[in-house]
């Protein structure tokens, strides 16, 4: 079977990913911060929880360690974990504001990824799947015609285009893995308040693609569910 890590998979977009893919036989594990709710949601699923907290380095480990112990190995990632901070205006933001989002959208990937390269390295088709957003293209927010270019959020736009820079310096540096960012799209969640007009499952398209690439499906690529993103 192959081994799944999603984060921040108790909800959401991870929750519907996880649902999906342990219907197309993965071994899915949830990894959440929130031991309760994770478990909650690991039961409603079928899938197996694991504590993971991406700003906290040593659940970090701990999970890759649980990990490698139960399996020998991991075959995909989905770096799915994000938080917003809302929309603050250029006149009310802080430098602080931007640490706090980046920690999680932005280092959080980093942490959790360098952490479990030995276990996909281990895997015949190692498969990271990094969860953007189309506001983190310069194309879309800049065209009037995307519903991207209402929003006006420095925070995590500028986070999400962290990852999809992350995504393609990955995929340069390690050639043999599948490493590539999804757009959901707007999906209603609770990170924006439910007001999304995609549901969870259309927004999970792309991510559930990315996650069952074989060795040779793309590499280094952003994509939401109707083909290439442009940047």
């Amino acid at each position: 079977m192959t081994v799944t890590l999603i984060t921040g998979g108790n909800k959401g977009l991870g929750f519907e990913t996880a649902r999906r893919l342990i219907a197309q036989g993965h071994n899915v594990y949830i990894g959440a911060r929130d031991i309760e709710r994770g478990k909650d949601s690991a039961d409603k699923l079928g899938a197996k929880f694991i504590r993971l907290d991406v700003t906290d380095l040593a659940s970090i480990h701990e999970a890759a360690a649980e990990i490698n112990q139960n399996e020998g190995l991991l075959d995909v990632l989905i770096n799915n974990a994000g938080i917003t901070s809302g929309l603050l205006g250029a006149n009310d933001v802080a430098a602080e504001d931007f640490r706090t989002v980046y920690d999680t959208n932005v280092f959080g990937i980093v942490r959790v990824t360098q952490a479990f390269l030995p276990l996909l390295h281990k895997s015949a088709t190692p498969v990271i799947v990094n969860v953007s957003s189309g506001l983190g293209s310069f194309t879309r927010v800049t065209n009037p015609e995307k519903v991207e270019s209402q929003v006006n959020d420095l925070i995590y736009s500028s986070s999400k285009a962290a990852v999809t820079m992350l995504t393609v310096q990955y995929a340069k540096a390690l050639p043999e893995f599948r490493i590539n960012a999804a757009d959901p799209g707007p999906t209603a969640t609770d990170l924006n308040g439910h007001r999304g007009f995609q549901t969870v499952s259309e927004g999970t398209d792309v991510i559930v693609k990315l996650a069952t690439l074989d060795g040779n499906g793309p590499t280094g690529t952003f994509m939401d569910r109707n083909g290439v993103v442009p940047w």
